[in-house]
């Protein structure tokens, strides 16, 4: 029988609930409400301004509310009616009767997917995640409870979480970290059946860590989030998991063997046995080495064990830049590994064998890859789009020596949003008006689409305008909270947007701030972008958003650069930073700018996700050719600048080939884009414009949604995985 531990609730006080809504604590515990808009509305009900304050954690909003407000909600029947709603939502997701995988895929159903992951993007009260990859981990969690896939994940309870970003008066970037009080967010600690708290040991060279764990809900998945900051572990070891991607090399290894090796020997104590395990990134790769140590253990021979493995483990990579994987000193690798259970007498025997799994020179001399580990290791390897999988192939072709590009075993499975959790409530609102209360059930199917021909242009452009009438407010109360509360001067609010006007032309680049994204190529020639923003007939306004890596000198001075910028009074307070953009900040501008601007130096850019969000809300992309904008542009449904590359980027920092790409933008927003915009009939509505609008929601929405992406998964890579443990073959080998 599965053990998953006992939960222990102490950590999470609440006031006492009032019997008819005595289930609020259960429901404030799971983060399936962030992505189910009548649970959003009843806790936005007991108390908006708390729900603002709090920055839509109710958890927080629960120990803080006052108990005569609790007690006014429990004899308010209209809110009473929206509860048991709710409750009754959340009991049939939590039930899982008839869900998608259990009807089409039973086998799958009745085994458990164990997906690893160094980040997840789940909520901004949880801040364990950098960017993309961790948002992305999180809407695979979201949408597998939403289709019934029976998933278990593994991650880190960051205490630190990522850094929260100030821009100083100077335009740097200052990193804040602020510990997470575990006991105003959706955890709880992972106890033993015996009442003590559960812990699995690693021995290192010179001590043990213990690794812990807490628990988070979302929907029907849980995650486990590993965390060795307990009383057993020294000082030291205590901050081994504290912050996201903090410390160095040494520190790096050290977390990525908690991931893997810590987290495969948390799921055994917990006696969960998944049927699939599925890595994403590099970062997990040590779990597919502690599962072949497993094997040995139990006394099968190597190769064997690497075959068994490999039957039923799926790797996702993501990073389309040899530098960007993980490598190690073989010597590191070999004495952090030698002192931990079984590693030490299957490196005394097979350590060439061992070693040789992860052995890859990417240029600088062989070294032990993470990713190289991860594909020798896993039967079925992924892109996540097609681009990257035509990169990926070319990157990693000497693994697969003598194979034709064409047919080395990378496959691609394009990134999707989780789309319930990022349409917006203006656009949720319309479709169910539109296209009928369960559209959402429906949301991949094209088919869906074709009935948005019939929304009228008028309810369309009203959507679009209050979406947009919110993040303005936002971005208001954002640079009057920093105006109040810090003393910043008058030019840093003009920075943050204080004179930014709504009926505007507004432009979102909100990326991280890595050299690569090029934030500052529409900045190239200054004179052509002022006269862009300030024409007063067809104004245009920008926003940025993003962080650099604490450790990128470059991308703070891209960040510094774009802010001069925005204090240039040259550019008439067009031009704004947002700061600390996270997932709270990220939905008010998916749903409320114009267009979404993306500009990668191709073909760096993997896949992609922020425009398929902003998509989904109405909101057009104009985008470089690459990621996952080669397969979703279409005409139609938005625009596309600059040349198609092939599998090699061009070189850093090229001069020409960002110049063609410059000027190719600039030439976008004034002869096509901007007009098109500011083209209206007579009764004030940009017909034309809303034609983009209407198709980038119809193609979007189906094609890149975290549903169609999960489907793929399921019918691609885990039921054949699952095949494959039955006896079919796991896939062509690697060298």
């Amino acid at each position: 029988m599965q053990n998953e531990g006992r939960g222990d609730d102490s950590l999470t006080p609440f006031p006492p609930l009032p019997s008819p809504l005595g289930r609020l604590a259960e429901l404030a515990q799971n983060i399936w409400w962030s992505w189910n808009a009548d649970a959003r509305e009843l806790f936005r009900r007991l108390d908006a301004a708390l729900w603002r304050e709090t920055r839509h954690n109710p958890v927080r909003l629960l120990q803080e509310i006052s108990p005569e407000r609790l007690e006014e909600a429990a004899h308010d029947r209209e809110l009473l009616r929206l509860y048991e709603t709710v409750i009754a939502a959340f009991d049939r997701a939590l039930m899982g009767r008839e869900s998608w995988c259990s009807l089409a895929h039973p086998d799958l159903a009745s085994g458990l997917v164990g997906f690893f992951s160094a980040e997840y993007g789940l909520h901004n009260s949880l801040p364990l995640y950098a960017g993309g990859l961790g948002v992305l981990a999180g809407d695979i969690a979201k949408e597998a409870s939403d289709l019934g896939i029976p998933m278990v994940g593994i991650g880190f309870m960051y205490p630190q979480g990522y850094f929260r970003q100030r821009v100083n008066a100077e335009g740097r970037q200052e990193e804040v970290y602020e510990q997470i009080d575990r006991a105003r967010v959706p955890v709880e600690r992972v106890m033993a059946n015996d009442g003590g708290l559960l812990s699995v040991p690693l021995a290192f060279p010179d001590r043990v860590v213990h690794v812990a764990a807490w628990r988070v809900r979302i929907g029907c998945t849980t995650i486990y989030l590993l965390d060795t900051d307990i009383d057993e572990n020294a000082p030291w070891d205590r901050q081994l998991t504290g912050r996201l991607y903090g410390g160095d090399q040494n520190v790096r290894i050290l977390q990525e063997i908690v991931l893997g090796i810590g987290g495969v020997r948390l799921l055994r104590a917990l006696e969960l046995g998944p049927t699939v395990w599925h890595g994403n990134e590099g970062h997990t790769a040590f779990m597919m080495l502690e599962r072949a140590r497993e094997h040995l253990e139990a006394g099968l021979g190597f190769d064997e064990a690497v075959e068994i493995v490999r039957a039923n483990t799926i790797f996702t990579t993501h990073t389309p830049v040899s530098a960007g994987h993980d490598a190690f000193p073989f010597s590191v690798v070999e004495s952090q590994l030698s002192h931990i259970d079984g590693f030490g007498r299957w490196l005394d025997a097979e350590r060439a064998r061992l070693l040789g799994l992860a052995s890859h020179d990417a240029g600088g001399g062989a070294a032990f890859n993470m990713t190289v580990l991860a594909m020798r290791l896993s039967g079925r390897v992924n892109a996540v789009s097609r681009r990257h999988g035509e990169v990926s192939r070319a990157m990693w072709a000497p693994l697969w020596p003598g194979i034709p590009a064409d047919r080395i075993p990378i496959r691609a499975i394009t990134n999707g949003v989780h789309v319930p959790t990022w349409i917006g409530p203006m656009a949720d609102r319309m479709h169910r008006s539109r296209l009928g209360e369960t559209w959402m059930e429906h949301h991949d199917d094209p088919a869906l689409w074709t009935r948005a021909d019939a929304i009228p242009d008028e309810i369309l452009w009203q959507m679009r305008r209050d979406q947009k009438a919110g993040l303005f407010q936002y971005l208001r109360d954002r640079t009057r909270g920093r105006w109040s509360e810090d003393r910043i001067d008058p030019g840093q609010t003009v920075a943050f947007g204080s004179l930014f006007d709504r009926e505007a032309f507004t432009i979102a680049f909100a990326r991280r701030f890595a050299t690569y994204k090029r934030a500052d190529l529409i900045l190239r020639d200054p004179e052509r972008l002022r006269r862009i923003v300030t024409n007063p007939r067809r104004p245009v306004q920008i926003v940025f958003a993003g962080k650099a890596h604490p450790a990128d000198e470059h991308g703070k001075q891209l960040l510094q650069s774009v802010y001069h910028a925005a204090r240039d009074p040259a550019f008439a307070g067009r031009i704004a930073v947002l700061e600390d953009y996270d997932m709270h900040a990220a939905h008010w501008l998916v749903e409320g700018v114009d267009l979404w601007l993306n500009n990668p130096r191709a073909p760096l850019e993997a896949s992609g996700t922020s425009g398929m969000k902003a998509g989904v809300n109405g909101v057009p992309s104009l985008s470089i050719l690459d990621g996952w904008w080669v397969e979703g542009f279409d005409g139609g449904n938005g625009w596309a600048f600059g040349d198609p590359a092939g599998t090699e980027p061009a070189p850093a920092g090229d001069p020409a080939a960002d110049a063609r790409d410059a000027e190719a933008l600039y030439h976008a927003l004034e002869t096509v884009v901007v007009p098109l915009f500011y083209q209206r009939t007579a009764d004030g509505i940009p017909r034309a414009w809303l034609r983009v609008v209407r198709h980038a929601i119809q193609t979007i929405t189906p094609a890149f949604s975290a549903r169609r992406m999960m489907k793929e998964y399921v019918a691609q890579m885990y039921v054949p995985a699952l095949r494959a443990v039955a006896g079919e073959v796991s896939g062509p080998r690697t060298a």
